[in-house]
């Protein structure tokens, strides 16, 4: 049974009052009180340890709130704050972005880390078309209310590459590199780009949330967010590393990783996430086509010169840095560890004689 988001009042009854809060990534805290009268806020009151210029602007956005209808989306709640706003008013550490989180947190139509019991699954050896099967099974199951969110580490043995969901496979695989090397290649569900995976060589997660987790939060802020706890735990290792937009992750000694995120119809939400730990670059460029295109914004001529293993940076096991990663995230927002069940095993191998292993769905984008 999956958790439910916790709010002051379920119902938001007239004059009951709500309360929700909204840390900034990298920002201020916000926080807002109201109430909802005749289905729309009212006596609303903003507060944080915000800066904004002029500070007769706090009234001017609690005005442009009153008499929203509480059903507004998090962009119109957006839309009515930045038109309320005088001109030339200066936001420090918040936007009108946060403040629609904010006021979607006090109705529970958007929820935070806390509202949510959190599963974490330790890594276990599986093939790899099975950890991209189970990547959509645990969304969807998310989704669905059957699962608590989850973070699941993977792991696997075969050489692989994981390509992305609207990737061509001829364009970004080399089938003479493939075949030499024994790598098997596999499409999941996912955007962003072509993964290449040896047992040991990556430190591979997938989150799987409901996407009330980000309501009103931009596609690519969410990025971040969904990834301060990793940035926690590697400040814990010593590495100081940030996001590139839209979805690298780096240290001033070079890109270490990169996410990709789906969401699904049913409120589910994958985020997928690939670190380099000790990649055999040569390999790398024998098996994966990456064109001078994909490197000309990204201010190097070499691909190998891309991928900078977490191993060299850090001179830490590679067991040593998954343990460090779960006991953040567990100690940070209070998950605990769990498993795979026996139904979600027998269902990803189902998925993939179906899907994931077949021809049709590798080669869905030639």
């Amino acid at each position: 049974m999956t958790s439910q988001p916790v709010s002051d009042t379920e119902n938001h009854d007239d004059g009951a009052r709500l309360h929700g809060e909204y840390k900034v990534p990298g920002g201020k805290l916000v926080v807002v009180d109201l109430e909802v009268v005749d289905g729309r806020f009212a006596d609303v009151s903003l507060s944080g340890d915000f800066f904004l210029e002029p500070d007769e602007a706090l009234q001017d956005i609690n005005t442009a709130l009153t008499g929203l209808p509480d059903n507004s989306t998090a962009a119109e709640i957006t839309a009515a704050v930045t038109m309320g706003l005088p001109e030339g008013a200066v936001l420090f550490g918040f936007s009108a972005e946060a403040v629609a989180v904010t006021v979607r947190r006090a109705l529970s139509k958007a929820t935070g880390w806390a509202d949510h019991q959190w599963d974490v699954i330790p890594p276990s050896v599986l093939p790899t078309q099975v950890n991209v099967a189970l990547d959509e099974i645990l969304t969807e199951e998310v989704g669905a209310g059957q699962r608590n969110p989850t973070l699941r580490f993977w792991d696997w043995e075969e050489p692989s590459v994981v390509i992305g969901s609207f990737q061509s496979v001829r364009n970004e695989v080399d089938p003479e590199g493939v075949s030499r090397h024994g790598i098997t290649v596999v499409r999941r569900i996912s955007g962003g780009g072509a993964m290449f995976m040896e047992a040991g060589n990556c430190i591979t997660y997938s989150l799987y949330l409901p996407q009330t987790l980000v309501d009103g939060i931009s596609f690519a802020d969410s990025y971040a967010f969904l990834d301060a706890w990793v940035m926690a735990a590697l400040e814990k290792l010593g590495i100081s590393a940030y996001y590139v937009p839209l979805n690298d992750i780096a240290t001033d000694q070079g890109k270490i990783g990169g996410a990709a995120q789906k969401r699904l119809a049913n409120g589910g939400m994958l985020h997928h996430v690939t670190m380099s730990y000790d990649i055999d670059a040569d390999k790398m460029v024998e098996v994966l086509r990456i064109g001078k295109e994909k490197l000309s914004d990204k201010g190097t001529r070499s691909a190998k010169k891309r991928v900078d293993p977490l191993r060299r940076q850090t001179g830490l096991a590679r067991t040593t840095i998954l343990a460090a990663m779960q006991e953040v995230f567990m100690e940070r927002y209070g998950a605990v560890e769990s498993r795979l069940t026996e139904a979600e095993l027998g269902e990803a191998k189902k998925r993939v004689a179906t899907k994931f292993g077949t021809t049709e769905w590798l080669n869905r984008v030639p």
